[in-house]
């Protein structure tokens, strides 16, 4: 494990400047997301991790875009930009330009390879400084080494060159060890090597790789580490290897939780970002994601078939079959089943929003439910108020948003109506249908209440021929007969 320690002597550079043309997409490659986070954000995380004295970003395809996230990620980055010379060389020669002085070790990452943990890097940097190689690679073995470098070794085992999959013959292409793109080189060398590199191959690129066969040239050492887990390698170049990519670092996480004390019913249907947190005791039920920030408390039980986003979840609540984003369900809470909870959302502590319900921008006090099919929208409750079924906040007049208040111990009858703004004082009491348009007092009772009117022979008058009208006419000829008979034996 890393301890955090500051190494000035390290400087990480992460090579976030490539097209990605196979994800085909407008999106930067490193910018597409697994776990919550985008390709180059687990790289920058796996880097700080190393407690480096540097980190560099090089950037050239999509630069404002990866700029911009990887700042935000980490505002302590240089960003630097490569020129029209293409190539890795290239990348790793100008960030060698923005860290002039620096004589220390360089590890260069790819920010396309999200899965490479602190650890493995921690003991290849380790070897590195133990071996005094001038380069040290992390290489992997792989079946099927189609698209990636191949690590040539000489009679003696040690590493001669690296060759590109479109410059290999058919003997180089044979070799299943593959250069997983991740190097420690000693920076003199480096930047002396560098400045030969030319881009005579089969991409016109100025390729990192050519420094190896240069430092052998100078019977300079270099050593190669094998990892043992190749899935740490994975590259993402195409939508395929994404999926896979995040099908992996979502297994990683879940194992993580579940070693932490969570139990995870069913891995395989459970997606956990890196970013979100999860108590001991805590149950997730299957087709669950549980997303960005989300914290969830001790006891409590998510899902079956849930999505939190950025959610805050107390303790021994539970959150059955619902979608919600940005809100906050108290301990001992309930939501659901079939619940949406948009941003905005404070459920307090034993609450309830439950079936066919919807909240937006509303606090719901303790104690205090919304049990079934109801829209809540700008709105405040109070402790222990129980809506009835279909209660409706009208919060927009078609210009603006207006605010809900309901005291505390409100019940209200089915079916209402609050066209807001409106307040319920507290203890108020509300009747079945009401459409409540002006402040209740405390302690009241607010009806609405229109005399019903029936229209006799409506349907057979205006509906005639309709299965509607000959059942209204029969019903109306057994009534008939039955006034009849009953006035004959009056």
């Amino acid at each position: 494990m890393t301890d955090n320690t500051l190494d000035a002597s390290l400087a990480v550079v992460i090579l976030a400047a490539g097209q990605g043309t196979r994800m085909r997409s407008a999106l930067p490659k490193v910018l597409h997301r697994i776990g919550g986070r985008p390709l180059v954000g687990h790289v920058l995380d796996t880097a700080r991790d190393l407690a480096p004295g540097r980190v560099f970003v090089v950037v050239r395809h999509g630069r404002d875009q990866v700029a911009e996230a990887v700042t935000g990620i980490a505002d302590e980055v240089v960003v630097v930009d490569q020129d029209e010379i293409p190539g890795t060389g290239r990348a790793v020669e100008v960030a060698l330009a923005a860290a002039e002085g620096f004589d220390g070790d360089v590890l260069v990452l790819s920010g396309d390879v999200p899965l490479l943990d602190a650890d493995t890097l921690t003991a290849l940097v380790r070897d590195h400084r133990a071996s005094g190689a001038a380069v040290t690679l992390l290489s992997a073995v792989v079946p099927d080494a189609t698209g990636y470098g191949r690590v040539i070794r000489g009679a003696d085992g040690a590493v001669e060159r690296i060759v590109e999959q479109k410059d290999a013959t058919d003997a180089e292409a044979a070799v299943t060890e593959i250069n997983a793109g991740v190097y420690v080189f000693r920076s003199a060398p480096l930047r002396a090597h560098l400045a030969e590199v030319g881009t005579d191959n089969a991409q016109g690129e100025k390729y990192l790789t050519d420094v190896i066969a240069l430092a052998r040239r100078d019977r300079l050492a270099v050593s190669a580490s094998v990892v043992s887990d190749v899935a740490l390698t994975l590259g993402v170049n195409d939508r395929v290897q994404l999926a896979e990519a995040g099908r992996l670092l979502n297994a990683r996480t879940v194992r993580r939780w579940q070693l932490e004390g969570a139990t995870i019913q069913d891995p395989g249907t459970t997606w956990i970002d890196v970013t979100a947190t999860l108590a001991p005791d805590v149950t997730v039920l299957p087709n669950t994601h549980i997303l960005r920030a989300t914290a969830v408390a001790s006891g409590a039980t998510i899902g079956p078939d849930t999505t939190l986003v950025d959610c805050e979840v107390g303790e021994d609540a539970v959150v059955r079959r619902t979608d919600a984003t940005l809100a906050v369900v108290g301990a001992g809470a309930t939501v659901g089943p079939f619940a949406y909870l948009r941003p905005g959302t404070h459920l307090a502590a034993d609450g309830k929003i439950g079936t066919f319900v919807e909240t937006k921008n509303s606090t719901i006090g303790e104690g205090s439910k919304v049990p079934h099919l109801s829209y809540i929208g700008d709105t405040t409750i109070g402790r222990g108020v129980n809506l009835g079924a279909g209660a409706i906040t009208a919060n927009y007049d078609d210009v603006a948003k207006h605010r809900t208040e309901i005291g505390d111990e409100v019940h209200s009858g089915s079916h209402n109506v609050f066209v807001a703004p409106v307040r319920i004082g507290d203890g108020a009491k509300t009747g079945a249908g009401a459409v409540i348009r002006k402040d209740v007092p405390a302690g009241a009772l607010a009806l609405t209440v229109a005399p019903q009117r029936n229209v006799q022979g409506w349907v057979e008058i205006n509906r005639p021929g309709t299965a509607a009208a000959a059942a209204a006419a029969r019903a109306r000829s057994a009534q008939e007969q039955g006034d009849v008979a009953q006035e004959a034996h009056g």
